[in-house]
């Protein structure tokens, strides 16, 4: 039997470049991670969209 490993989502939200793509990394409540792989055009498309969305409005 394997051993169980606790799943747990602490740590920050992180992002690391690999060869061709971005791997993001996303905490998720009630432990785990969500894993998404961005290619540069898809990773820039989410930081514009992420910027307009967390922009107050005057």
């Amino acid at each position: 039997m394997a051993a169980m490993k606790p799943r747990t989502g602490d740590g920050p939200m992180e992002c690391t470049k690999e060869a061709r793509h971005y791997v993001m990394r996303i905490p998720l409540e009630g432990g785990g991670r969500l894993v998404v792989e961005l290619n540069a055009v898809e990773a820039k498309e989410l930081g514009e969209i992420l910027t307009i969305a967390t922009t107050p409005i005057v």
